[in-house]
C-alpha cells in the first residue's frame, strides 16, 4: 500500500514591522517597498496547527512569534501534501521564487 505523504509547506505573512530588524533586511536586499513580508516553512503536521504552535511560542521562530499575521494558502497549497524530502527542498525552492519576486522572505 502507498504511503500518504503528509508532509506540507506554508507561507505565513508578516508584519511589516518586521523590517526593522536588521537581520531580516540584511537576508533581503533586494526587498520591493509595498510586496508582503512572510515566513516560509515546513511541516508535518497539519499548517493551521503549525502556525498556532509559532504564536504560541512552541518551536517557533521569533519572526513569526512576534510578526506573524495569519497563513497566506494561495501561495503553497498547490503543492501540498508531499513526501519530506519534496517538501525539504520546496521550502528552499518556494523562499528563493518569493525572494527573487521581491518579498521580504525567512526561511529557517
Amino acid at each position: 500500500m502507498a504511503r500518504r505523504y503528509h508532509y506540507s509547506v506554508y507561507v505565513i505573512e508578516l508584519s511589516t514591522d518586521v523590517l526593522y530588524e536588521a537581520r531580516f533586511r540584511k537576508a533581503n536586499p533586494d526587498y520591493v517597498t509595498g510586496k508582503p513580508c512572510v515566513y516560509v516553512g515546513m511541516t508535518g503536521v497539519n499548517v493551521d496547527q503549525r502556525f498556532d504552535k509559532h504564536k504560541a511560542g512552541i518551536q517557533s521562530n521569533r519572526f513569526v512569534r512576534e510578526y506573524g499575521l495569519h497563513l497566506l494558502p494561495k501561495l503553497y497549497e498547490m503543492y501540498n501534501p508531499m513526501p519530506y524530502d519534496g517538501a525539504r527542498d520546496m521550502e528552499v525552492e518556494l523562499a528563493i521564487g518569493l525572494r527573487e519576486a521581491g518579498y521580504g522572505v525567512w526561511q529557517a
